[in-house]
């Protein structure tokens, strides 16, 4: 078995309850034959443990503890036991009662390991380990333990002196390789380039050739790591002499090993006669592996560009024969044509599409020799009368449309629909394919149309006589899949979904909504007959999100079964709309479905490495360190934990419990920025949803570039909220009794530290953003491509600068606090303006929430769902600006009562009350009232959504079957339902918070 089999199998084997550890198997098997007493006594607990009877355990060991107390290994299986309870602390205080004694026996230090990996605690594994070997010096077992602990927490110096240490002990090649590899792991993570390059790699150059020189190199994983460490030297002639030399032929795991290693050194050191020697040779064994074609070419360009000539006496490489003219390649490339067409069957199709490649770049270098090699509309015609009934014809074809002149696309469709076996045309006028290889030549020559652009050329009717006739052939062809499982596709999907994006381009370009009704009523006729198609689901999911519904999308998105790094890839798509849409239940588990995966990346990529070190895998270290790091300063990830903790204050804060305390259980410091803000990755998959138009109408890298932009802004303005939060809970702990004017000084001076900074950072974010979003034009992204960040939404209803507006509030009763309401005129004049600017901003978001989220007008239903969003908006604001009230509130009660107290001893009469105060009143009857408003009209919505019959609506323009009117219904149906649960859910958000208004008062 090979490193990297045996890595795929361990992947594999992976369970997917990884907490819930096999206790009994893997403590008890690591002791081997050697019989224990106390194994018999430990038993029940380990199988009480292997149930998740968490409760039995724990007394099983209770009652074993009584009898024997010197039993450390029922006291840490307790404690694995309260762990598994939610107990942590406890857990850790016995845990660590055992870990003091520095025990050595395996059942003790095999279940301290899990407790400590089940607490998220690595380093204390390392603890333990240290102590055990200290105690028993000569244990190859616990060594080994050791190496896997400091592996475990990435501490590669540790690692180096672990591994000699072991290698001494027992002297076997792999604990020797550990060590060279720990040091290949220091240059690697080192933050000085000089040093690895001076240091670190030549000294695990030298001990790999240490073992060269005496003959004991013993497996391929030895010689990898030999020529990992040269090719990071740049030492890539010393490597090439490795790989073509006796070491080389170590090089077996992998097809083609040496040829590929020998190749890309041929590349980096620009040995173009070597390079294009060696890919003709192997084009000469496997004529069908297009690296090698490309490889051919751009060495023979190379060549030609240096105008390389062969010696005159002697090979003309080390490689043995150079094409190095355009002659010699087309020779070569009509030989392998040649060869291809001897065969009676089982064609290949690289050669064919390396000829259509090498007239790409000759044309491109205006070469006439380009002509001999034929003209490109008949070699694809060619091709597909080949390979036409194959799946892979379309994106093989699509590739080299750009050979074609824009007038011979019609040209071309024409021609290849002569390839097309029809049977004749019915009633309705459609000629459809007799069996599914002719459904799949006829399927090809449709998606190469559409690619050509023929289909955007297409007036209103003409797309709409299109729809009709891919829906036909789409149903003609379902008669072929009877027999098909569940789990397959069926073969004329592809039609279904090019009829739905046909809908959708009538839908950009006429603004008529109805065609997208049609066209989700068509997706979800498509997913009924194809109950697993990914593109079915991930484009009703996008559709359902831009009509604002996101109730049925959470479905959708758990039935892709997203496995591993696609919570990362494709993740965006359910967590970019989740909270905005206002269901937040449904936001909190999207959420947690994304960070479950971030969260447990940490420890299972440690689990990969330690197993590339045990299977000598030294190859695979490198990119699994690099795969977490790159999951680590993803941009979903930032952004879900940032929405994620958002959430839970609008949701919870000052509703279940103080903002104060929301903020601390979350771990949440306003001081500290942990976002890797010049390191974040865009892991996004933006091509995930399959697309067939034609290359102007793509998505570009500009287009990408503006999204990451677009992500990154919306990312920072909601960072700085979620910080400035966290420093207006700082401001709400009680206060400690002042003895002095000096202590009340100095006590303001410390609050607002962190405040001012983030207010500045919050305003600069905000005018970027602002300028961001005016250079940008609607529809700026192609639709299949990135969706847009909320930043645009969020910017229009004018939340961000009313929430900028109550966050610099704090700063202001700060200085309040220390001037007192007697020298303080000009200031609380200031303070009561922008009390009063806040209930007109206020106002203002709520009127942008008004209207109907689906109106209906000449028997068509259009959706609002910007007033969905907007309604967010509304409850988030209200949300920060009460925080910040109850701040306003729990600073102006003691001035308010020390002046009654003043006005009691001068026994005045009722005085006019200082400005700030009645504000502050008044503002709080404005919040009252705004509340109240919000609240009844989200009822009002939520009676016109009832009364609505939108299934019963005919839609204008609709020439639906009975059975495509069902599938419609059915979607309006969902939608109609999913603006109703996010009403509901926001309704019940704003009443708990017009509760807590209550506080407010002074």
């Amino acid at each position: 078995m090979t490193p990297g089999s045996r890595l795929k199998s361990f992947r594999s084997a992976r369970s997917a309850h990884a907490h819930q550890l096999i206790l009994l198997s893997s403590i008890m098997a690591a002791r081997g034959h050697v019989q224990d007493p106390n194994d018999r006594r430990l038993r029940p607990i380990y199988d009480y443990l292997d149930n998740g009877n968490n409760k039995m355990a724990i007394q099983q060991a209770d009652k074993l503890l009584k009898k024997h107390k010197d039993l450390h290994c029922a006291k840490v299986l307790k404690a694995i036991g309260l762990q598994r309870t939610g107990k942590q602390d406890e857990a850790f205080a016995l845990a660590q009662e055992v870990a003091v004694l520095e025990p050595t026996d395996d059942n003790s230090l095999q279940a301290l390991t899990i407790l400590y990996r089940e607490m998220h605690r690595p380093e204390l594994v390392t603890k333990l380990y240290e102590a055990a070997v200290r105690k028993v010096p000569a244990s190859e077992e616990y060594h080994s333990h050791l190496f896997m602990a400091y592996a475990r927490v990435g501490e590669y110096k540790k690692m180096q002196q672990a591994g000699m240490a072991l290698y001494k002990i027992v002297p076997k090649n792999p604990y020797y390789f550990w060590s060279v590899m720990s040091l290949v792991m220091q240059a690697i993570s080192a933050q000085d380039e000089k040093l690895s390059q001076t240091m670190f790699l030549p000294l695990a150059e030298r001990m790999v050739e240490k073992m060269v020189k005496e003959e004991k190199i013993e497996a391929e994983a030895e010689v990898q790591l030999y020529f990992m460490i040269l090719e990071r030297l740049g030492k890539y002639v010393e490597a090439l002499e490795v790989v073509r030399g006796p070491l080389g032929e170590k090089l077996t795991s992998e097809l083609q090993s040496r040829e590929n290693k020998c190749m890309m050194l041929y590349r980096r050191l620009e040995r173009w006669p070597e390079c294009n020697a060696l890919s003709s040779k192997l084009l000469l064994k496997n004529p069908d592996d297009w690296q090698f074609y490309l490889l051919y070419f751009d060495s023979l360009f190379h060549l030609i560009d240096q105008s390389w000539t062969p010696p005159q006496e002697g090979d003309h490489s080390a490689e043995g024969e150079v094409h190095a003219s355009v002659s010699q390649t087309i020779s070569f490339m009509e030989d392998r044509i040649a060869t291809e067409e001897a065969k009676e069957s089982k064609h290949l199709r690289g050669p064919y599409l390396a000829r259509l490649e090498l007239i790409r770049r000759l044309r491109e270098r205006s070469c006439p020799e380009a002509q001999q090699l034929g003209e490109p509309l008949e070699l694809m015609f060619q091709f597909f009368v080949k390979f036409g009934d194959k799946p892979c014809c379309i994106t093989d074809l699509k590739i080299f449309l750009d050979l074609l002149a824009p007038d011979q696309h019609v040209q071309f469709i024409n021609r290849l629909m002569e390839a097309v076996p029809l049977g004749s045309p019915g009633e309705d006028g459609f000629a459809f394919p007799g069996d599914t290889r002719a459904l799949q030549r006829h399927l090809c020559v449709t998606q190469l149309s559409r690619g050509l652009g023929q289909q955007h050329l297409l007036n209103t009717e003409g797309k709409l006589g299109l729809i009709r006739e891919l829906k036909a052939h789409y149903r003609h062809g379902l008669q072929f899949g009877k027999s098909c499982l569940k789990t397959e596709l069926q073969f004329s999907d592809m039609y279904c979904l090019m009829a739905a994006h046909v809908y959708i381009d009538l839908w950009i370009e006429t603004g008529d909504q109805s065609m997208l009704w049609q066209c989700l009523g068509l997706l979800e006729e498509g997913l009924s007959h194809s109950s697993s198609n990914a593109q079915f689901k991930l484009l009703l999911l996008l559709l359902y999100c831009r009509l604002g519904a996101f109730e049925p999308v959470v479905d959708l998105y758990s039935s892709l079964d997203a496995k591993h790094v696609q919570h990362d890839t494709i993740g965006y798509l359910l967590t970019r709309y989740a909270e905005s849409l206002g269901q937040f239940a449904a936001a909190s588990q999207s959420c947690n479905f994304s960070l479950r995966f971030f969260h447990s990346n940490q420890k299972d990529t440690s689990e990969y490495i330690i197993q590339a070190y045990k299977y000598g895998a030294f190859e695979k270290i490198p990119e699994f360190i690099a795969f977490r790091n790159r999951l680590n300063h993803s941009l979903h990830f930032a952004q879900v934990r940032t929405e994620r903790m958002l959430l839970d204050l609008f949701l919870e804060a000052d509703i279940s419990s103080p903002l104060e305390e929301s903020v601390k259980s979350m771990s949440l410091c306003p001081e500290e920025d942990d976002i890797p803000w010049d390191n974040l990755r865009d892991n996004r998959d933006l091509t995930v949803l399959v697309s067939w138009d034609p290359k102007d109408r793509q998505l570009n890298e500009e287009h990408q570039q503006r999204s990451l932009e677009d992500e990154t802004l919306w990312l920072r303005l909601r960072s700085l909220t979620l910080r400035l939060i966290g420093c207006v809970s700082a401001l709400n702990h009680p206060r400690a009794t002042r003895n002095s004017e000096k202590t009340t000084e100095n006590g303001v001076a410390a609050k607002p530290s962190s405040l001012q900074p983030l207010l500045s950072q919050l305003e600069n974010t905000l005018n970027q953003a602002t300028q961001f979003t005016e250079k940008q034009t609607q529809g700026q992204y192609p639709f299949l491509g990135p969706v847009a960040s909320r930043l645009t939404q969020a910017l229009s209803s004018g939340c961000c600068h009313c929430q900028l507006s109550s966050l610099q509030l704090p700063l202001h009763l700060q200085e309040l606090e220390t001037a007192g309401l007697d020298e303080s005129t000009e200031l609380q004049t200031q303070i009561s303006n922008l009390f009063k600017s806040l209930a007109v901003q206020l106002q203002d978001i709520l009127e942008k929430c008004k209207g109907d989220l689906i109106e209906v007008k000449d028997g068509q239903n259009k959706t609002q769902e910007f007033l969905l969003e907007n309604l967010v908006y509304f409850v988030e604001t209200v949300c920060i600006v009460l925080w910040v009230s109850n701040y306003c509130g729990s600073v102006l009660r003691p001035l308010k009562s020390s002046l009654q107290k003043k006005k009691k001893k001068k026994k005045e009469a009722s005085s006019v009350t200082p400005p700030v105060l009645s504000a502050y009143q008044e503002f709080s009857g404005s919040l009252q009232s705004l509340l109240n408003q919000a609240l009844e009209l989200i009822k009002s919505q939520e009676l016109s959504l009832t009364a609505l019959k939108l299934g019963e609506l005919s839609l204008e323009g609709q020439t639906q079957s009975e059975a495509e009117g069902t599938f419609t219904k059915t979607a309006i149906d969902k939608v109609q339902s999913s603006y109703l649960r996010s009403l509901q859910e926001i309704g019940e958000l704003l009443k708990k918070r017009a509760d807590t208004l209550k506080s407010l008062k002074i």
